[in-house]
């Protein structure tokens, strides 16, 4: 009767070490809380081709667009998402520097875990290519005087509230604001802004029609290199929007490792490097511990950034 119970037992653990399946095991879903075709996007999906080759499972990307919402409705998703790696956020710095501050409970406090960073858009300030203004301080005259519609990609985004601020340095205010999905050719073109923060890879189509103002980045664009940055014309704002892979703070360490490793192979490929060198997108890795100061980083500007908006 012993042997038995032992045997019992011996199979039951046995069996209990076969149920803990190795990650990955079933389909993984990287998130993006805006509709396909930028830079977050097609890197992405370089990663995901990646992890699918690597992993033998199926790896799709998911666009959640937020609407005037920005990024945060897909961000929620994520962290509603079981913390087990099969749900990866790919969010923008909004999501982890202004999410857990805004009053969205599923954000608050940050239930996110940083994979790393790998991608520096390059952001800019666009106006149509009649635009009575070539420089931010020309369309600072300009809108003293005249109506000046700005699209944005929300309220609450970072690149609006970057461009406010500035904007306020610069001594000017917009007669009005839009938030959009997509902030494209159409949207300068039909009218519907005057003035868009947008990324290049959005207007790539029709950037030789467009002037671009400024460009919301740490350095000039490679492929702009006369365009003057924000942080040049405003140096105690000098900030840049980047992109990152998250997933929530409880997913084991071990899956964690496994989609850097990825993603890490997927930005080195001829695919990321071609993208880079087309679009002036600055492509690269940094870690968890990296990613983390980054952040915190990017909150004290955005503290100062935030008093100019509210009129401090």
């Amino acid at each position: 009767m012993k042997k038995l119970f032992s045997a019992l037992a011996l199979g039951a653990s046995l069996m209990g070490t076969a149920a803990v399946a190795e990650y990955p095991e079933k389909p993984v879903e990287f998130v993006i809380p805006f509709p396909p075709g930028d830079l977050e996007d097609l890197l992405t999906r370089i990663i995901a081709d990646e992890f699918q080759d690597t992993y033998g499972v199926p790896a799709a990307v998911v666009n959640k667009p937020g609407g005037g919402g920005g990024p945060f409705p897909g961000a929620v998703s994520v962290a509603n998402a079981p913390a087990d790696g099969y749900t990866i956020g790919s969010f923008v710095i909004g999501v982890p520097v202004v999410g857990p501050t805004i009053g969205i409970p599923d954000l608050q406090p940050d239930p996110f875990e940083p994979i790393g960073i790998f991608l520096t858009y390059p952001f800019v300030v666009a106006a149509k290519g009649d635009a009575p203004y070539s420089t931010m301080e020309e369309l600072a005259t300009h809108a003293k005087d005249n109506s000046v519609l700005f699209g944005h990609f929300g309220e609450r985004s970072i690149p609006r509230r970057h461009m406010i601020a500035v904007s306020r340095q610069l001594g000017f205010e917009f007669s009005s604001e839009a938030a959009f999905d997509a902030l494209d050719c159409n949207t300068l073109a039909s009218g519907d802004a005057d003035v868009i923060s947008t990324t290049a890879q959005l207007i790539f189509p029709c950037l030789d029609n467009l002037k671009i103002l400024a460009s919301a980045t740490n350095e000039r664009i490679s492929i702009m290199p006369d365009v003057p940055t924000m942080g040049e014309i405003a140096p105690e704002l000098d900030l840049s929007t980047w992109n990152g892979l998250f997933v929530h703070k409880d997913t084991p360490a071990d899956v964690r490792e496994k989609i850097e490793a990825v993603a890490i192979k997927a930005l080195n490929s001829d695919a990321a490097k071609e993208l880079a060198a087309n679009t002036g997108a600055v492509i690269y890795w940094k870690s968890a511990q990296e990613a983390k100061a980054q952040i915190e980083s990017d909150i004290k500007v955005l503290k100062i950034i935030d008093d100019l908006v509210a009129g401090n």
